[in-house]
Parts: structure tokens; sequence; C-alpha cells
């Protein structure tokens, strides 16, 4: 086939940059997209993007590294994956990314010398260089803060002096309007080189989704310990209690997108791995009400008859591994799940994390909910004019090994820089002129 007659038959091509485990991908995959190359720095993160989306080029690289020459390079070797008897075209339709926001949440010190808040213009760079006929950069609302008025002007002067038209940005996305049971507000700033500028996307749904709704059916893991593991093969009872849950929310998860098919094993649940607390603080959550807080350990408990607080992410290896409070689970004495946290998240139980809780509830946390990002990829294509097929395919299954790698074992797996991935926080120490160039050598983390 042509490559000026391949545009109706096959689905826009989107580029995801700080794409973490794969939130803002899924989403632009439900609304139709193809995500054919995905960035991600941190090897454990960028294995697990892997895992859900193996037809994906990832790159496990430091954005600041890598030029738009490496963004099309690898988007064609993502694009011979999806469509191998197809000719690419050349044309990029999105670049999609969330530059990390620690520097701009005030949840952090909102610190405007903060090195990760250069992470935006690199993103705008990017952008610059492949000139995607649009992109979405998402961030919390704390950027639309005064101090740093002047770098996101800067910034946004760019893309304009660029060609790109930009959305009415002022106001933050509320992620309970389009189905996410979860009260996140995100700043979401898109361009588009038609000069159409992109509406507010209208919300999905009327009533915000309760967490009782997003989880319904999913099984008690009381008796269960550390050594389980993650994976929960359903017994009768539990399976027969989770094909009977039914409602809106659940169904969308299931179907009503365009998300390839993937496999799933069919009684069995990912993300169960338990959490095991002291007998004490067993005691203490038994007795916290629904949405009230346990004094001792400030952990909330979830309501479910109202969309959750935003769970957090706490921090990479490289600020300290601090881990977030996670709320405490409505009914049982005991912190939520993973595969909770996903369906407060808008994941749909075939997405799975990795194996432990750390690292799995720090990708929940930093992701941008698919229902939220699904949205926006709806507004993207209205404004780009742009149909997409219809139909879906099937995607092979991911390798599991990949949901098990350590981050020395996942920065091997993909070659990484070893001076562009996480390094685990240490006391400084004098560099050597040997260390310094063996930091620019591929080697582990």
């Amino acid at each position: 086939m042509a490559a000026d007659s391949n545009r109706s038959s096959t689905r826009p091509v989107a580029i995801d940059l700080f794409a973490g485990a794969g939130g803002l991908s899924l989403g632009f995959e439900m609304a139709g997209f193809d995500v054919v190359s995905a960035v991600e720095y941190d090897p454990v993160h960028a294995a697990t993007h892997l895992f859900n989306f193996p037809d994906c080029d990832v790159l496990c690289r430091d954005v600041s590294m890598i030029s738009g020459s490496d963004l099309r390079a690898s988007a064609a070797a993502g694009w011979r994956r999806h469509n191998p008897e197809v000719e690419w075209d050349g044309v990029v339709d999105v670049i999609v990314g969330g530059p990390s926001c620690q520097g701009f949440s005030v949840m952090g010190k909102r610190d405007e010398n903060d090195e990760r808040n250069k992470l935006v213009e690199e993103f705008a760079r990017l952008v610059v260089e492949v000139r995607p006929r649009a992109f979405v950069m998402e961030n919390v609302p704390g950027i639309l803060s005064p101090q740093y008025a002047a770098m996101l002007a800067g910034v946004l002067g760019r893309l304009r002096d660029a060609g790109y038209t930009l959305n009415d940005h002022a106001e933050p996305l509320d992620a309970t309007a389009y189905g996410v049971p979860q009260r996140r507000k995100r700043v979401v700033i898109v361009g588009t080189l038609r000069g159409v500028e992109v509406l507010r996307p209208a919300a999905t749904v009327t009533e915000a989704v309760t967490a009782g709704e997003a989880l319904a059916g999913l099984p008690r893991i009381v008796g269960r310990s550390g050594a389980d593991g993650e994976l929960l093969e359903l017994s009768d009872d539990q399976y027969d209690s989770y094909v009977a849950a039914d409602n809106p929310y659940l169904r969308a998860l299931a179907g009503g997108h365009l998300a390839h098919a993937r496999p799933t094993a069919e009684r069995v649940l990912s993300g169960c791995l338990a959490t095991e607390h002291q007998s004490a603080s067993i005691a203490r959550f038994r007795d916290v009400a629904q949405g009230t807080t346990e004094p001792v350990s400030r952990a909330w408990r979830i309501a479910r008859s109202a969309p959750v607080r935003t769970l957090r992410a706490g921090t990479g290896r490289e600020r300290g591994a601090f881990s977030a409070s996670r709320p405490l689970h409505p009914d049982e004495p005991r912190v939520i799940t993973v595969r909770e946290a996903a369906r407060l998240h808008s994941f749909p139980d075939w997405f799975r994390f990795h194996a432990t809780n750390w690292h799995a509830h720090r990708q929940i946390g930093n992701a941008v909910p698919p229902f939220l990002a699904r949205a926006v990829a709806t507004s993207v294509l209205a404004a780009l004019d742009r149909e997409v097929p219809s139909h879906v395919r099937p995607v092979g299954a991911g390798d599991p090994s990949l949901l098990a790698l350590s981050p020395t074992s996942a920065a091997t797996l993909f070659e990484a820089f070893r001076h562009e991935v996480p390094r685990p926080r240490r006391r400084p120490q004098p560099k050597t002129g040997f260390e310094n160039e063996q930091g620019a050598q591929r080697t582990t983390a």
C-alpha cells in the first residue's frame, strides 16, 4: 500500500514521553491511537510499559539526552510492529507526556529551581524537533503558580512560535468528570498545527463514580500473606462474585473503547499481593469509620459512597524512595492492594504492574488516569479532524518476567546508559577520571 493512502486504514500515531507504566498510552489507545514509541527513564517502569504494550518501541532514556531523530527512528520501529504490511508516511499525529511534576506539586517543596522543572522545556524541544500535528502536556495544577509563570510562558511561547495553537488551560481538569472514581485535578496543555483550538473535553459522566462501584466484585484477601504473591487464583465463590459484578463503570473498563484486545487468564487476578500489618495496626484499622483518618498512621479509610482522594506515588530511588501513604480498604483492616488502586485509577483488570507493592503503587500514583487521557485524546482527534478505524486487533502476551525485574536487571535489559537512569540517593562522593569515563558507557543501574 502506498504511503499516501494509508491514513484511512491505519490508526493515528502517538509518541508518549515520560511514559511510566502507561496511563496516557492506554487512554490514547482507548480513543483509537496507536502508541508506537514510549520514552521512560526508570528501567522498572519501562519494563512494565513494555509488558502492557509489547508492540510499542520503548526507549529507556532520559528525554534530555535524546533527539527528534531518535524519536522518529523509534516511532518507525513501533509502526512496523503495529502495521507490518503498511508503509509509514512519517506523520506523527501527537506527542503526549507528563513531565515529572514533583517540582510543581503542592505536596513537595515547590522549588522553582528544581532541576525536574526543566523537563517541561525538554518536552517542548522535542515537540519542535519532531513537529507532530498535535501535542498534549499534562501536569499538576501547581505548574500554574506565579513562581513558574516566566518558565511556562517561555515554553509556551516557543511552541506558539513553532506554529502551535494552544488550548485554554487555565482551569484544571477534574478526573471525576471523566468517569474516574478519584478526585484528581490536572492541567492539560494542548496545541495543534492546524490552527484549531482543542476544546475542553466534555464530561463523560453526569454523576461521579464511587469507590464502591469501582471495587465491586474484587475478592476479599483476608488470610493471604506476602508469600502468596501478587497473582490470586479465584475460588469458585470468588469467581462467581467477580463475574456477577455489574455497573456502568465496570462495563466501561471492559469495553466500549478502542483499546486493542489483550490476553487474560480467566480465573487469575493480578495485583493481589497482601500487605502484612502488625496486630496492633490491624486493631486500630478496624475502628476507623469510612471517610475518616486513623490518628496514629494518618491513613484514611475509603468511603464506598464517594470517589477517593488523589492516590499518591511517593518518590523514586533518586529521591530517597519514600512511600506514599496508601488508603485503608473500606471494609477490611488493611491498606488497599495494587489491583484495588488500579480500579480506582481507571485501569482495566488486564493491565498489570510490577510484582512488588512499592514499585506498583508508585506506577499507579504517577500515572494519568486512562479515562481522563481518553477524554483528552478524543478532543485532540476532533481538532485534527481525524477519523479512526473502528477495528481493534489482538495483542500478544507480554513477557511476565518483565514485571519482576530489579532496577539493575531492567537497566541491563534495555542497555540503559548509566548516567541517564535514576540512581539511589547516596552521600556525595568525589569523582575520579575513571568514574567519569565509565558514566558514559551502557551499564547497569
